[in-house]
């Protein structure tokens, strides 16, 4: 009997011990292939939008869903497209003026700071941004700094988008099934609550990107800018990232303007502060319906990891990643596990 439990305990231990090396394995095949997984939850993204628009449509024309999921993807890409047509060589004709005008804004600005006595200290902030090494803080500055590249992943996002629109019962029975029989039905539960946050925000999000959009470019075009179109695109595409976006779409503006003379700065600056306040105090308040409540610590120092963990798509994808993770913890630990009654973001909008 005492060989028999001997033998029982070294087959539990060894059992443990595959299990941990097993979870080990996984975690450090997911860190290789993090960049991809920030991919697929780009897709997801894409496909909520397209579905989302389309269920939009089937209630205003009464089609089948199927059909008006395709009718969304199209209308949705034909737009873009469409758009690139009608204004993408003005843009990339004012995307030139500006590549070759900020490099002399920079040296201008670099001057200008010299004759304060305060050049050293500008340049040994340029460097520690451009340094691959240093402190995490600079990592993640050239980080976000470098967004705009990698147009094949974005490609890739769309196309991925699209499948999973056209067909998202087939994926997420596949998914659900990998999870054990008494908990797919939680798990079905989670996902649909962290679907409609997701919608909510992004509906709200993409009404605040049109709005800081044509009100930056219309402001700058005002104030004789150059290059206010794409100034104002930069605007409004960047407003996707929270506290960070809107910093970065600031520097450039206030570059060219410092080129032209402290007067041209001055009120630049105070555009960009007048449009970030309407945003703040009026506009957020008229797309509260869509908003989803946030911790705001909580979403800075997301940005902030996720830059430094996953890079530049993580920058980009901070925001709903977190928005998706804050639900699945309440929904999944503090209600599930701790059994503590709380309020779902979304669950009570839209």
């Amino acid at each position: 009997m005492a060989r028999k439990a001997d033998e029982s305990g070294d087959r539990q231990f060894v059992r443990r011990v595959l299990i941990v090396l097993g979870l080990g394995a996984l975690f450090i095949l997911a860190w290789q292939l993090r960049t991809l997984l920030l991919m697929f939850f780009g897709a997801i993204v894409v496909a909520t939008v397209f579905r989302a628009f389309g269920d939009r449509l089937e209630k205003a024309i009464g089609c089948r869903n199927g059909i008006a999921v395709a009718l969304s993807i199209t209308t949705i890409l034909g737009l873009a497209v469409g758009l690139i047509a009608l204004f993408g060589s003005h843009v990339a004709e004012q995307v030139e003026i500006l590549r070759r005008t900020l490099p002399v804004a920079w040296h201008a600005f670099e001057a200008r700071m010299g004759d304060l006595g305060l050049g050293d200290q500008i340049k040994h902030i340029a460097q520690s941004i451009r340094a691959p090494g240093g402190s995490s803080l600079s990592a993640f500055a050239g980080t976000v700094l470098s967004i705009g590249s990698g147009i094949a992943d974005v490609l890739v996002v769309i196309v991925a988008g699209v499948f999973l629109a056209t067909q998202p019962r087939f994926y997420l029975t596949g998914a659900v099934k990998l999870i054990p029989p008494a908990k797919r039905n939680l798990a079905l539960e989670a996902v649909s609550e962290s679907e409609n946050a997701l919608r909510l925000w992004l509906r709200g999000q993409l009404i605040a990107m049109v709005v800081v959009g044509l009100l930056t470019g219309l402001g700058l075009w005002a104030l004789g800018m150059p290059s206010a179109f794409v100034l104002g695109l930069m605007a409004g595409v960047l407003e996707f990232i929270p506290f960070i976006g809107p910093i970065l779409s600031m520097i450039p503006a206030i570059l060219l303007a410092l080129a032209v003379g402290p007067d041209q700065a001055f009120w630049v600056l105070l555009l960009y502060f007048a449009v970030q306040q309407f945003e703040g105090y009026i506009l957020t308040p008229l797309v509260q319906q869509y908003a989803v409540d946030l911790p705001g610590v909580i979403l800075l120092f997301a940005l902030i990891a996720f830059g430094i963990l996953f890079g530049t798509l993580g920058v980009i994808l901070a925001a709903p990643l977190t928005v998706v993770a804050y639900v699945l913890v309440k929904r999944l630990y503090v209600i599930e596990v701790l059994h503590t009654p709380t309020p779902i973001p979304g669950e009570t909008k839209g």
